[in-house]
This record gives structure tokens, sequence and C-alpha cells, in this order.
């Protein structure tokens, strides 16, 4: 090609691959260079420079002048001595470049040349195309099914191809081949066969992107799109929120004889959607989330976040719903796990839990049925929670006085003392291990029972299962959510040494 042809050809690439035309001249001079590199041999340091304004090409030799102790490449590297020769006044350091003459290439050289350009701009297409996508994720886009391969199907978007997997189509969901789709991007990856697009059709942010483009309330910001939970193909739940009163955000989401919330369902393959108003009270937005359902009480754990709700019977079954799925995606709507309750359920639980605490109370405090039921009254799950509890502030109570407070208190930390003592007698006798004894979240009572399970270690109790310890602490002495992250804690240390081996490693090598 004359000087002319290389800017010509640089030109037609970048407008039809729709890249740099920077990045293909640079193609063309890694191409020369490799091609010079086989003629005048691989080890010599041989740069190529096409001039962008005039299409020139040189090719030129590159040598630096090193130590002759350090010299380790003598195509690439020359001697002070033998550089003078060259240059009088060459030194430590300088480069030595010769102009190389014009030469004919081969046919294999020239297939070389075409394969490194190739590669060069295919690169250079995956890097645009990464580029291009990778601040789009989260965004809505539509594409033609190209192929289904095992039920992934790959999706043509014009510039790039994304891929659609099985478990992110919504169920009985028919897919086929030049179907357009709608979908979610939710992950753009670089990787050595070029950008790989993922999309979904399931999850939550995909039905908000579908609401935002059919409400205008949303996609101008006035009303705002709080939560999400969904059971693709079925039923979701979508909790919606606006500042302006005059606004129902509720009813601009299901448009004018539900032509909105329609266009949506359409498009989810029927799914049902339950739009929600949100409320920065709790209760009342789970309450919200558990409509259909009437809600006749709800009482709060705010440390686990676990609400148990309470139904009239009669609305059980719907609250519940089809294989627990209204309760189930209230509890994702709202983040809070929760407990529907009959009223003569939680009226049964109440009455089981008063009794246990009495019972602790009178047992530890040596006090009578009365004190207990107001000590319980005032909110007292645990005899830890009296003996933490300020003389003044037992005062408070009704019926209480300084003297009873300051008794109470007294006996409440006596009580422990003594289930302490109990505990470092049994601990030989059991063969229970330090660690196991000082790990936070277990109470004296805990820990021995678990020693008579011959649980005496940090490693056995991490060994277990939720429902495993939930068991061996007694019926009501702990939940299943609370023995799973009990279990997960007792864990950690297994992955702390884990990474501290790792790092242990890396420093040896």
């Amino acid at each position: 090609m004359n000087r002319v042809e290389v800017l010509q050809v640089a030109d037609t690439v970048a407008r039809e691959k729709n890249i740099d035309r920077e990045l293909v001249i640079q193609a063309i001079e890694q191409a020369i260079q490799k091609a010079g590199r086989s003629k005048y041999g691989h080890e010599h340091d041989i740069r190529c420079h096409i001039d962008r304004r005039t299409g020139e090409t040189e090719l030129k030799l590159y040598r630096t002048v090193t130590e002759p102790d350090l010299i380790e490449n003598e195509a690439a590297q020359i001697t002070v001595e033998q550089a003078k020769r060259i240059k009088k006044d060459a030194k430590i350091g300088d480069i030595l470049i010769d102009t190389l003459p014009a030469f004919d290439y081969g046919r294999v050289a020239a297939q070389t040349a075409k394969q490194v350009i190739m590669q060069s701009i295919r690169e250079a297409e995956r890097e645009k195309q990464f580029n291009e996508f990778k601040d789009r994720v989260g965004e809505v886009i539509n594409g033609v099914i190209k192929r289904i391969e095992y039920g992934n199907a790959t999706i043509d978007l014009g510039r790039a191809e994304a891929v659609l997997r099985r478990d992110e189509t919504i169920p009985r969901e028919h897919l086929k081949v030049g179907d357009r789709v709608r979908a979610y991007i939710y992950d753009v990856r670089r990787e050595n066969r070029g950008p790989q697009i993922f999309l979904s059709r399931t999850r939550g942010e995909f039905m908000a992107k579908l609401f935002a483009q059919e409400v205008p309330e949303i996609y101008d910001g006035v009303i705002e799109i709080k939560a999400v939970a969904r059971d693709p193909g079925s039923r979701a739940k979508i909790a919606v929120y606006t500042r302006d009163n005059g606004i129902d955000p509720v009813g601009a989401c299901v448009g004018m004889r539900g032509s909105r919330v329609q266009a949506v369902v359409g498009e989810l393959q029927g799914e049902k959607v339950d739009i929600i108003p949100w409320s920065p009270d709790v209760a009342t937005f789970i309450v919200n989330a558990l409509a259909p359902a009437e809600v006749a009480k709800v009482v709060m754990d705010e440390e686990k976040r676990r609400l148990d709700v309470v139904v009239p019977d009669e609305q059980l079954s719907l609250a519940i719903g089809r294989r627990g799925q209204n309760v189930r995606l209230a509890s994702i709507l709202t983040g809070w796990y929760i407990d529907i309750l009959t009223e003569e359920e939680e009226s049964k639980r109440r009455a089981e839990e008063f009794n246990t605490r009495s019972s602790l109370f009178i047992a530890a405090l040596d006090i009578d049925d009365v004190i207990a039921r107001l000590l319980i009254a005032e909110g007292f799950t645990k005899v830890e929670e009296i003996a933490e509890t300020s003389i003044s502030e037992m005062a408070g109570i009704e019926g209480f006085n300084e003297e009873i407070g300051e008794e109470l208190r007294n006996r409440a930390i006596a009580w422990l003392d003594a289930k302490a003592q109990e505990l470092k007698n049994k601990q030989a006798e059991l063969g229970l291990q330090d660690d196991l004894v000082t790990f936070e979240g277990l109470t004296p009572d805990h820990i021995m029972k678990l020693g008579e399970a011959k649980i005496c270690s940090l490693d056995d109790l991490a060994d277990l299962a939720g429902d495993e310890l939930m068991e061996i602490l007694g019926e009501n002495a702990i939940t299943l959510k609370d023995a799973n992250a009990l279990i997960m804690k007792a864990r950690e240390h297994w992955f702390n040494d884990a990474d501290q081996a790792e790092q242990n490693t890396a420093a040896s090598a």
C-alpha cells in the first residue's frame, strides 16, 4: 500500500467497525512492526510509526547504550565503545535509532500482519462495547433473540450480544428465535471472549423500570418506588410513596381503568401486581403490605427485626396466601421477618411466655407472683435486665420504692453470680472449653445445656445445624433464625483462620 492507501484503509475500517481511527492506525503499526521483527530477528527492538497526516511509514531499530556487564540482549543493547563509533558523544542510557529500509513482505509475513490487525481491531471493538454498556447497568433494553441453547437465550442488541439465562426468565415464558424482548441489564463483565452483558426479566428492578416507563410521575420523580418484591410469573408487590399530598400514588400507578398497571402486567406475562402505599411507620407499612388480609394487631421486636402479626381466624389463609406467597412477599418488601398468628394462637403464646418469665423471676429472685407480674408488665424479659437497671429506674415502677428496687437488683446480681460460679464449677466436669464459655450470645444456661449435649467447644457449636441447636437449648429458648445467626457467628474464626493461612502462604512465596 502507498501512503494514501494506508490512511484510506484506516478511515474505512474505523467507519465500518465504529471504532476510533487512531486504534486502527496503531494496529497497522503493530502489524508492520511484527513483520519487521520476523525479517530482521525477534530479538531486535524494531518499532513502526505511521504519520497521521501524510501516511508515511517509518521502520526504525532502537538500541540502548548499556554497561558491558549489564548487557542481556546484544541485538537491542550496545556498549559505550561500540556506540561512540556511531555517535561520538554517546553515553550510558542513550538510545541509538537507525532507520531500516523498506522491504517486500512475503506471503507468511503478510498473513501474520493481517492477523495482528484483525486481532487488534477485535480487541478495540470489545473494549468499545464494554465501555458503552458498563454505564448502562440498571437500564431496560430491547433486543431480538438470536439463538437459544439449553434455555439460555442470546439477545442481539445491535452493536453487541447479551445473555438472558434460563433462571432469569419468567417461568412458563416461551421464548423463540426472532422474538423481540425487553430485559434489565444487571451486570456487564470484561472477559477474554469479549464483554459479557447479562440480562434479567425476573428481578424487582425490571418491574420498577417498567413502571417508570408507564407512569410519568415515577419518571419525573414525583412518585418514588420504595421497594419491590416478586414471585416471577405469579405475583408481585410494589411499594410507592409521594411527598405531594395532592397525588394518590397508588391511583397514578394503576392508571385510568387500570391501563398503566395492565401494560406492566402484559409485559410480565400476566403476573399479578399489588401496589402498596409506603409508610415511614413500619407497622402501618406491614399492614398495607399484607393486603388484602385484615390485621388485628402487630407486635414488633425491633432488635431482631421480627413482627408477630395477629389476624382474625377467618383471615389466616388470606394473610398467609397460597403456599405462603402473600406473607413471603410482604416480608421481602418490608425487610422484616413476619410471623402470622390467629388471635387464639397469639393469646396462647403470650400466656406461655408470661408463665415462663414469671416462673423464672419467682425462682431467681425469690419473689411472689404479684411482683413477678409487675416486672413482666414493665417489659423485663431476663434476669440480666433487672441486674443492669439502675435503682432509681426500679423505684419508678408503680408500687415499688428504692428499698424494693435495690433488693430486687441485688438478688438478680446474686443469682447471676451463682449461675456464673455454677458454670465455672461445671466447666471442668463437662469439659467445656474457654472459647465456648466466653462466646458472646450464649447465656450460662445455654452453655450448660450444650455441655450436657457434649458440645464442648466453639468448633462443636459451629458444626451444628440451626434445628439441632434449637433442640438442644429447648423449646422457645431460641428461634431458628437466631440459631442460624449464632452458628454463623461461631464459624467466623474458620474463615479468619483460612484467610490468615492464605496470607502466610503468599508471604512465604
